[in-house]
C-alpha cells in the first residue's frame, strides 16, 4: 500500500436525487433542473479530487453504477481497518442494490492490495459501513451508531470482527441519520459531533470517554453545511464550506480548512466524508 493516505471513491456518472431516504433529500429541486445539477455535481466531484490530492492522499477512483445513485457515497461501503473490510447492509431498498457491486469492487481492491479480506454481516443484521462506524485513532476505538440505519446487533458483530473496542452511540434523530452527519474524532484528539444528534445516554456515554477539552459541539446550522461530515487528515480538514464561527473554532486549534462547494451533494444528505472511505487505516498493536 502507498505511504499517503488511500481513499476510495466512486464517479457520480449517474448521481441524481431522484427519491428520499434522509430529511436532507431535495428530489423535487433536483428535478427543476438534473441536467445542470449533475453538471455541477461533476465539478464539484473534481474539486473534492483535488482537494484530496492536495493534503496527500492516493485516490483509488471507481466507476458508477447506473440505477445506483447514491454509490458515490462510499463510505457507506464497508467498515475497514488494518485490512480487512467487513461489507455493509443497506436498510432502505433503494440502496440495497449497491451491495452486489461493491462486493465485486472489493474484490478488485483485494486483488489491487488495498485490502487484505472481505467479510459480510448476517442477512438482517443492518449497518451501513463507516458512515456508522468511525475509526478514533487517537483512543484505539470505533465509534459505532445505531438508530435509523444500522442495527443495535451489529456492534458486538464488529467488535468481534476486528478485535477492537466499540462504542455504541445511539442516534435520536433522522436528520442525524448516519454517524457521519454529526460525528468527527479528529487527529489532535478532539471529537466534533452534534448533541442534539445522541441520545442523552449516549451524550453521557461520550463526556465520559472524552475530556470536556476535547469536545467542539457543532451547532444545527453547522449540521446544515455539512461541516461535521469531514475528511481529516494530519491537520487538514477537507469539509463542505462551514460556518465562520466553526471555521473559527478548527482555525485555532491548528487545523487547515479545504472548504468546498459540495451542494450537489448536500441535496442527497452527503459531504465530504460520505463521499470518500479511507482504505488504509490501521490500529495500534496491543501488548501482550
Amino acid at each position: 500500500m502507498s505511504a499517503n493516505p488511500s481513499i476510495l471513491l466512486v464517479e457520480p456518472d449517474y448521481f441524481d436525487v431522484s427519491y428520499r431516504i434522509n430529511p436532507w433529500m431535495q428530489p423535487e429541486l433536483w428535478a427543476r433542473d438534473p441536467a445542470a445539477f449533475r453538471d455541477a455535481a461533476k465539478q464539484a466531484f473534481d474539486r473534492l479530487c483535488a482537494a484530496l490530492h492536495g493534503v496527500g492522499c492516493e485516490l483509488i477512483v471507481a466507476p458508477d453504477v447506473p440505477g445506483l445513485p447514491d454509490m458515490v457515497f462510499p463510505a457507506n461501503a464497508a467498515v475497514v481497518l488494518d485490512g480487512k473490510a467487513l461489507m455493509a447492509r443497506f436498510r432502505h431498498v433503494q440502496r440495497q442494490g449497491e451491495e452486489a457491486p461493491l462486493r465485486e469492487l472489493f474484490l478488485g481492491l483485494q486483488r489491487s492490495g488495498h485490502i487484505d479480506e472481505i467479510a459480510t454481516l448476517p442477512a438482517g443484521c443492518y449497518q451501513e459501513g463507516a458512515g456508522d462506524c468511525i475509526w478514533d485513532a487517537t483512543r484505539q476505538c470505533f465509534w459505532a451508531a445505531y438508530g435509523p440505519r444500522s442495527s443495535r446487533q451489529a456492534i458486538g458483530l464488529i467488535e468481534s470482527h476486528f478485535g477492537q473496542e466499540v462504542i455504541a452511540l445511539e442516534l435520536a434523530t433522522e436528520r442525524s441519520y448516519h454517524l457521519d452527519v454529526c460525528f468527527s474524532p479528529l487527529s489532535g484528539g478532539e471529537v466534533l459531533y452534534y448533541p442534539p444528534a445522541l441520545t442523552p445516554a449516549s451524550l453521557e456515554h461520550l463526556r465520559r470517554r472524552v475530556p470536556a477539552e476535547s469536545l467542539i459541539e457543532a451547532t444545527a446550522d453547522d449540521l446544515a453545511h455539512f461541516s461535521v461530515n469531514a475528511v481529516n487528515v494530519g491537520d487538514a480538514l477537507v469539509l463542505a464550506r462551514s460556518t465562520a464561527a466553526l471555521r473559527g473554532q478548527l482555525s485555532r486549534r491548528g487545523y487547515r480548512l479545504h472548504e468546498l462547494d459540495l451542494q450537489p451533494f448536500m441535496l442527497s444528505g452527503g459531504g465530504a466524508f460520505c463521499m470518500t472511505l479511507r482504505l488504509d487505516r490501521t490500529s495500534t498493536p496491543r501488548g501482550p
